[in-house]
């Protein structure tokens, strides 16, 4: 039977459980990391970066707070393209999960301008750092519309360049070629089941366009980018 996408799922997902933690956890996030690197995900928030940055001058110190940060690769991305560059990034990752903190600090041990925090962001929606610019890459689907504009609303509030989101298009064709994924990749269960749960999770265009309206947005850009996701750029 064709899968139906009309409207976002509210089904939830094995990894929302903040508790999670073992070897299941870390293949998973790991897995998740070189799948969105392979398909290009990292390279679409590098450009919405490049995109808020691109009238400051080089030297200025700009401050990237990415918001449920998985095992840290965007971080450490951003770390050697700075390095790369020459451009002044301090970068910190915020994720719910302390055996995903844990393990991204791992990671990214050898990076002395990365740091992390476990916390659950909407228990501070309103004792937000302030930071230049804030990343949600494959996180925003992981919320209800509601809790969405909340933390939109957060990041307005404390974003001083902008913001951006990388998410997933829910899409049939995409539900269906990541089954092929599945197989390639010989991911687990619960990366099989979480990851079709999240594409019906992810949004449309519309969707987009609605929170932009919601939360009263002048100056933004969405755009389609491969593979089956959305680009969305919003500066301040």
């Amino acid at each position: 039977m064709f899968i139906d996408t009309t409207n976002r799922s509210t089904a939830p997902e094995i990894m929302d459980n903040f508790d999670m933690e073992g070897e299941i956890l870390r293949d998973a996030l790991d897995k998740i990391a070189s799948i969105n690197r392979l398909l290009g995900g990292n390279k679409v928030t590098l450009e919405g970066i490049k995109f808020l940055i691109k009238t400051q001058p080089k030297s200025t110190l700009i401050r990237i707070t990415d918001i449920g940060c998985g095992n840290g690769d965007m971080l450490r991305a951003l770390a050697d393209y700075a390095q790369l560059n020459q451009l002044n990034f301090v970068l910190t990752g915020i994720d719910a999960n302390n055996f995903t903190v844990a393990h991204a600090r791992s990671l990214s041990a050898g990076y002395t301008n990365i740091s992390y925090e476990c916390k659950d962001v909407f228990n501070e929606l309103n004792q937000q750092e302030p930071t230049d610019i804030i990343l949600c890459t494959l996180t925003l689907h992981h919320f209800k519309d509601q809790e969405i504009i909340a933390l939109l609303q957060s990041f307005q509030k404390t974003a001083g360049l902008g913001f951006v989101i990388n998410d997933l298009q829910r899409s049939a064709i995409a539900y269906y070629l990541f089954l092929g994924l599945c197989f390639v990749f010989r991911l687990n269960a619960m990366s099989r089941e979480d990851g079709l749960v999240s594409i019906l999770r992810g949004f449309k265009k519309a969707d987009l366009l609605s929170f932009s309206k919601t939360l009263g947005l002048k100056n933004y850009v969405i755009k389609w980018k491969w593979a089956f996701r959305y680009q969305w750029i919003v500066k301040i």
